[in-house]
């Protein structure tokens, strides 16, 4: 591809073509100035590209704990480390850096190492419109140095559900499981702590 001072994205029919679908104008300038800079510097577009990857990539881990935490987890907040997602999303995204499709073909389980085994707290599947091509099973470990805290203390024996008075926290190890699922290689473990 190669970009030419001829090409205009900020023309004013097409900015007004835009506005009449209803888009924002405010978004769509920011938009292509984005497109703008990505054609100045292509060989940086690859860069923010993965680094925008990896954020959403990490909020969808957040969000999973998040979404776990009342429904299967059954505890009142989860602890994360910081940039504990960022680094796993990182991982995750060099794991499918050699496949076909990138993350788009991959599908991810997540799971909570327990002391009796594992919970699975979700499927996600990056892109449904690709077909699958390989599974990462990501396992997040908890915190085994943690002292029951003060507060499940105190509510022992009081009308709360012992259920939602628990606070899990992770430690910053996790474990990442890649198996292919059209090839008869061996999968790969990225186990970090």
């Amino acid at each position: 591809m190669v970009a030419t001072s001829t090409i205009q994205t900020k023309s004013s029919d097409y900015i007004k073509e835009l506005v009449d679908r209803r888009y924002d104008h405010d978004c769509i300038d920011k938009e292509l100035d984005f497109w703008d800079h990505c054609l100045a510097e292509p060989e940086r577009t690859g860069e923010v590209t993965e680094d925008i990857t990896c954020q959403q990539l990490a909020k969808i881990f957040e969000n999973s704990l998040s979404q776990a935490k009342t429904t299967i987890l059954h505890c009142s907040y989860v602890l994360v480390p910081e940039k504990l997602t960022q680094r796993i999303a990182g991982e995750v995204l060099q794991l499918a850096a050699c496949e076909p499709c990138g993350l788009r073909g991959c599908i991810l389980y997540v799971h909570l190492e327990m002391e009796n085994g594992y919970k699975r707290l979700e499927r996600i599947v990056y892109d449904a419109t690709v077909v699958p091509t390989f599974e990462v099973t990501l396992v997040f470990k908890q915190d085994g140095t943690a002292w029951t805290s003060l507060q499940d203390f105190l509510f022992m024996g009081t009308c709360f559900a012992p259920t939602f008075r628990r606070v899990l926290k992770l430690s910053s190890g996790f474990r990442l499981v890649k198996k292919k699922l059209y090839c008869s290689s061996p999968g790969t473990i990225v186990d970090e702590g």
